[in-house]
């Protein structure tokens, strides 16, 4: 046998632990050296390819799975150096073994760190050599379970956070709906409020839209629309229903509802985009609105436009002490509110959205 390969006669047999075939690339620019690696190789039921060179090697890895490389450090073509890389590119999973001379062992250590996983130096002791074999096969196994292991539960995690998505989606819709049904009852019981909290709600989107907003923050100015006065569930009956004028105690009484609303949705996270909108709706551009006194830009604009829809649907709506409005006087009577109680801008978004909507009715009723 070649100087550069040795065996132990005394050295107990080991067992191979590979349960099938698995295939060994021998890369070693020396004949005698890879005829002897591959005749004690396939003797440990191994099979075994071989290859004179860098780009030799990496040619047989193209076309084959590779388990395990000897990989020589010196060839006359290349380097195991910048070999290594070049092979894990092709198999990833590959246990690659260095083969090196004494005075190489440097670039044997700058080849694992690189990604091979050891290297022996010659002359090469047989037995330790399929202990090298066998330790590396052991580790590329535990790698690549570990890889199937990391990628199961990704795609676990993956799978279970969609569902938790789904779960919560559902929640929070359901959350909404309820409050939306309170919001109703609240509001069935006064036929002059019905359906007032869900046409805010569809003029307050289609304001949002006309002015800008994206179509996520239109979602939440609608929503926001529907659940303006769930604080009124908080105000006395007596209070709410009253149809002749409010005292000043029954007045202040009413304006605790924005207060009342926003500690109704605080607990809902998912909702902490509209509690600002829900808690300013009654603010005024001047500051003398409620509950914040809060000014102009100040108003976050859900606010602006719900406060301004409000006004307008209450306008257009038959209300006890007052006969309803049509759509182009109630328009005038708002434009009289600007720059006091509602904002410029909100309040040219939504002369064009009615102007738009009566266009459409008018089409509809057949005189276009």
């Amino acid at each position: 046998m070649d100087q550069a390969i040795s065996s132990s006669p005394s050295s107990p047999p080991l067992r191979v632990i590979a349960e099938g075939p698995v295939n060994i690339l021998v890369v070693d620019d020396e004949e005698p050296i890879r005829s002897a690696l591959k005749r004690f190789l396939s003797q440990q039921n191994y099979e075994v390819s071989t290859a004179a060179s860098g780009d030799e090697a990496l040619n047989v890895l193209r076309r084959q799975k590779i388990a395990c490389v000897l990989l020589d450090v010196r060839m006359p073509d290349s380097s195991g150096i910048d070999l290594v890389p070049k092979v894990l590119e092709l198999e990833p999973n590959a246990a690659v073994l260095m083969l090196t001379a004494v005075n190489d062992a440097t670039s044997a250590a700058l080849c694992m760190q690189r990604g091979a996983m050891d290297y022996l130096t010659k002359p090469v002791d047989l037995t330790d050599l399929l202990r090298a074999i066998q330790r590396s096969l052991r580790r590329r196994e535990t790698l690549m379970e570990s890889q199937q292991i990391n990628h199961w539960l990704k795609e676990e995690v993956a799978v279970r956070t969609a569902e938790l998505r789904m779960e919560r989606a559902n929640l929070e819709r359901i959350s909404v709906a309820t409050l939306e049904a309170l919001v109703n009852a609240l509001e069935a019981k006064d036929p002059y409020l019905r359906g007032h909290s869900a046409r805010v709600a569809d003029l307050s989107a289609m304001v949002a839209s006309e002015i800008g907003m994206s179509d996520e923050e239109v979602e939440v100015v609608r929503t926001a629309g529907r659940l303006h006065d769930i604080g009124k569930i908080g105000i006395r009956e007596e209070v709410l229903n009253k149809q002749g004028p409010l005292t000043d105690d029954e007045f202040e009484h009413i304006k605790t509802h924005t207060i009342s609303g926003s500690q109704i949705l605080a607990p809902l996270t998912h909702l902490k985009n509209i509690i600002g909108f829900v808690r300013s709706h009654h603010e005024r551009v001047d500051g003398r609105g409620y509950p914040d006194q809060l000014t102009g830009e100040q108003i976050p604009l859900g606010a602006r436009i719900i406060g301004a829809v409000e006004i307008y649907d209450a306008l257009t709506t038959s209300r006890p002490y007052q006969e309803k409005m049509v759509p182009e006087l109630a328009i005038e009577r708002l434009r009289d509110l600007v720059g006091t109680v509602i904002d410029t801008r909100v309040h040219r978004a939504l002369l064009s959205v009615v102007a738009r909507r009566e266009a459409l009715i008018f089409l509809d009723d057949g005189r276009g």
